[in-house]
């Protein structure tokens, strides 16, 4: 049974940084496309980024420059690295296998000014 687990959110104050980890496990996700979404509050969701099996990375266009997607394939996790958070930000995070369309809980970020 493959499953997604996020860490690192929490509550930082507007300029700051937190990086979130996802760990799958279950599966090999080194040739899978990883991406990091955020619910809406309509409750949908929104793409944040992307990464390709190959490396190839995606983003949201409000989160490029800020935002950072990698993968470290050896322990078969994805992180998003967030930069000069804005309040905008703030919301559920979850991680996706997209290739199984698989998805994690989500780890709360919360931006205060």
């Amino acid at each position: 049974q493959v499953q997604l687990v996020e860490s690192g959110g929490g509550l930082v104050q507007v300029g700051g940084s937190l990086k979130l980890s996802c760990v799958i496990s279950g599966r090999d996700s080194s040739a899978d496309t990883m991406g990091w979404y955020r619910k809406a509050p309509d409750g949908g969701s929104d793409f944040v980024a992307m990464i390709s099996g190959f490396g190839i990375t995606t983003y949201r266009e409000s989160v490029k420059g800020r935002f950072t997607i990698s993968r470290d394939n050896t322990n078969n996790t994805v992180f998003l690295t967030m930069n000069r958070l804005k309040p905008e930000d703030t919301g559920v995070y979850y991680c996706k296998d997209v290739t199984i369309q698989a998805y994690g809980q989500g780890t709360q970020v919360t931006v205060s000014s």
